[in-house]
């Protein structure tokens, strides 16, 4: 029996905490998370390594959530449309529309429920052609 490839997320957070929770909740739904603690990490691993979708944080050091979504959507290569979901503590209409602005697919607000976060993992990729996005949460 054939087994189905696992997805994989990358969560860039500076926060330990948050990346603890939300990495849980990725395992309970059968989703392998990576981390990186600012863009700047989060962009070398993106680099080096495949990832399915980006959960990614606003307020970080080194290089801040918005920046490192710019840094994706310029690449020359397939990756510059990898799948990108803002996971953050700021509120408002104009928070989520500067998200969107610089190319991020979908904004959520912590604190992240499970069926949160897999709803908009889910809508996210199937937007974008993914038929294994059903299979999430």
């Amino acid at each position: 029996m054939e087994s189905c490839p696992q997805m994989r997320i990358l969560f860039v957070e500076d926060n330990e905490v948050n990346r603890r929770v939300v990495k849980e909740m990725l395992r309970a739904g059968g989703v392998d998370m990576c981390e990186a603690e600012d863009g700047k990490i989060g962009l070398e691993m993106i680099d080096t390594q495949d990832f399915d979708l980006v959960l990614m944080d606003l307020r970080m050091p080194v290089m801040d959530g918005m920046t490192a979504i710019r840094h994706i959507r310029r690449r020359t290569d397939g990756k510059a449309g990898l799948p990108v979901i803002v996971v953050t503590a700021d509120d408002g209409v104009r928070i989520d529309r500067d998200c969107l602005a610089a190319g991020a697919d979908d904004v959520l607000h912590k604190p992240v429920s499970m069926g949160a976060l897999f709803g908009a993992i889910g809508a996210v990729l199937a937007g974008r052609g993914d038929e294994s996005a059903v299979m999430l949460g």
